[in-house]
């Protein structure tokens, strides 16, 4: 049960108009409690598959999984094979009816990417990485980019541990290639570039929050600078016809049917 009404209207506006919306207390304490649990017991557990910082190479990343630090978590991958709260929530009824109602063109049938994102996101002290800005389509494969992600806080997110900054509009954005470095980050340099940063909103999560986000949509990440590891789960959902192109990584394994019908 949620903590809160949900105003699925002025969801699905700030949606379609900046790119992302956050439901606040969408998951109860109990929920929360349970899924936080899990969290922190499977990265104790420590087990593959896990993407770590020194995977990634992005700036303040161990340079290699033998340096000081190369043994930090970046996400545990594979969240719904994990445990069956995880994926018990991911594809819940209840989740269904509120991509359904914020994002109708995922169609009356969502489907969860078990290959993009599906994970618990964790930020360590220490020896997190900052993310540049991006869009996360930049390394998923479908028929069209029409994906949403939605981001559950289970640990308090801000500037102080490195939460997600969104540029709000940027997903309707039509940005030229040059602007972007071969990595598909954003150029920095770039004026063009510096004034859409420059509109950045940082965001505010308390656990339980859950953020929706539009796979164009622009944003970027900083390092964790606290004491605490910071922890979400993090899922991705596409349209039924929106199917991943044959070969890629997105194809690599089925997506999950979501529930609908019903909370």
């Amino acid at each position: 049960m949620t903590n809160t009404a949900v105003n699925t209207a002025q969801l699905a506006q700030e949606l379609e108009t900046r790119g992302f919306c956050v439901a606040r207390g969408y998951l109860g304490a109990a929920e929360l409690a349970l899924l936080s649990e899990q969290a922190e017991a499977e990265l104790a557990r420590r087990v593959e598959p896990i993407e770590y910082e020194a995977d990634v190479g992005y700036p303040g990343a161990p340079v290699s999984r033998s340096a000081p630090g190369g043994g930090t978590p970046r996400r545990l991958l594979r969240a719904c094979d994990r445990t069956a709260d995880f994926r018990a929530f991911a594809t819940s009824a209840r989740l269904g009816e509120l991509l359904l109602a914020t994002a109708p063109w995922l169609g009356p049938r969502p489907q969860l990417a078990q290959g993009h994102h599906n994970c618990v996101m964790t930020k360590h002290p220490g020896f997190s990485s900052a993310t540049h800005w991006h869009r996360d389509v930049r390394y998923w494969a479908f028929e069209r980019p029409r994906l949403v992600s939605a981001w559950l806080a289970l640990t308090p997110e801000g500037a102080a541990n490195g939460a997600l900054s969104i540029i709000p509009g940027s997903h309707a954005a039509e940005i030229a290639e040059s602007r972007f470095d071969p990595a598909l980050f954003l150029r920095p340099e770039d004026a063009q570039n510096r004034a859409l940063i420059e509109s950045a909103v940082a965001l505010e999560l308390a656990p339980g929050d859950l953020l929706l986000f539009d796979a164009q949509v622009l944003h970027a990440a900083g390092r964790n600078d606290s004491e605490r590891t910071k922890l979400s789960a993090v899922f991705t959902y596409h349209a039924i016809d929106n199917r991943p192109l044959p070969g890629s990584r997105s194809a690599a394994l089925p997506s999950l049917p979501v529930a609908t019908g019903g909370c």
